[in-house]
């Protein structure tokens, strides 16, 4: 099995929301914003090929669906579809695919699964053949949300997706389709019932989606303004970077602009930080 970092679509979002409590005298000494407080984001997903006899694609990222007015307000830069180029050059086309492992559907990480804006067109599923894997908390937040994350999800999504008949419900730490090759782990920190996928065992990688969702979200006490609750999601990341640090399992990044993956460890002062960083990941053989 080989694993390969994918970029999609880029987007800049508010700087304060995406620290929480931690002052913008902080956070702007690991990324620049610009002069709107908004710092750029990575939408990036994780490409494991031959993974038992499939090609596993973990988030979809946020894709080119928005109509212009909600693009902007978004921060959504380009018009293209990036995933999709991104997976056509590394000749790995969409409808190639075989199964699509979405942590929660926030429109950040699911909205690469819909086509492109078209004027007057509905939305509709990328990705013919490949089954579409969800636990079941995200999914029945994404179709229940409460008012305050409302906006964070695409109305039209789940209808799609179960009008697909591809779709998957995951529950526990291991899914049908999968079986023993991805041990899934959950979080409600950030949304309810946030999937996290582990692949490769000891000494693998595992999608920490906005758990951790790059360097600076590593750091213990940091998490984002819009996280539901701050409190268990730090909680929920002390446990996971103990046991990943324990077990040598490196840390994908998603929202990271320079840092697609890299091994959790203690400094001296027994702070949590990372080492073996890597901008991209290209053909990583796991076992």
């Amino acid at each position: 099995m080989k694993i390969w970092s994918i970029e999609g679509n880029r987007q800049w979002l508010d700087g304060g929301s995406l620290f929480g409590s931690a002052p913008r005298t902080l956070w702007q000494q690991w990324v620049e914003p610009d002069d709107q407080n908004r710092i750029e984001l990575a939408c990036r997903c994780l490409l494991a090929e031959d993974l038992n006899g499939q090609n596993v694609l973990f988030e979809a990222g946020v894709g080119a669906f928005f109509e212009p007015k909600f693009k902007q307000r978004f921060g959504v830069q380009q018009d293209e579809h990036v995933l999709l180029n991104s997976l056509q050059a590394r000749g790995f086309p969409h409808d190639e695919i075989d199964i699509v492992v979405l942590s929660h559907l926030h429109f950040d990480h699911a909205g690469g699964i819909l086509s492109a804006y078209e004027a007057g067109q509905p939305l509709r599923l990328l990705f013919p053949k490949a089954k579409f894997l969800v636990g079941n908390a995200a999914w029945e937040r994404a179709r229940n949300p409460h008012p305050r994350d409302r906006a964070s999800f695409v109305p039209e999504l789940p209808g799609l997706l179960e009008a697909s008949g591809r779709l998957e419900l995951v529950s526990g730490d291991r899914s049908d389709t999968l079986g023993d090759a991805v041990r899934f782990s959950y979080s409600d920190g950030h949304t309810a019932g946030l999937m996290l996928a582990e692949i490769g065992g000891d000494g693998g990688v595992i999608y920490s989606s906005d758990l951790v969702a790059g360097r600076p979200w590593v750091h213990l006490p940091i998490s984002m303004g819009i996280d539901r609750y701050p409190e268990l999601g730090v909680d929920e990341k002390h446990a996971l970077l103990d046991d990943k640090i324990a077990r040598g399992v490196r840390l994908f990044f998603t929202h990271d602009l320079e840092c697609a993956m890299a091994l959790p460890v203690k400094d001296d002062r027994g702070r949590y930080t990372t080492t073996d960083e890597q901008a991209t990941v290209e053909g990583v053989v796991l076992n």
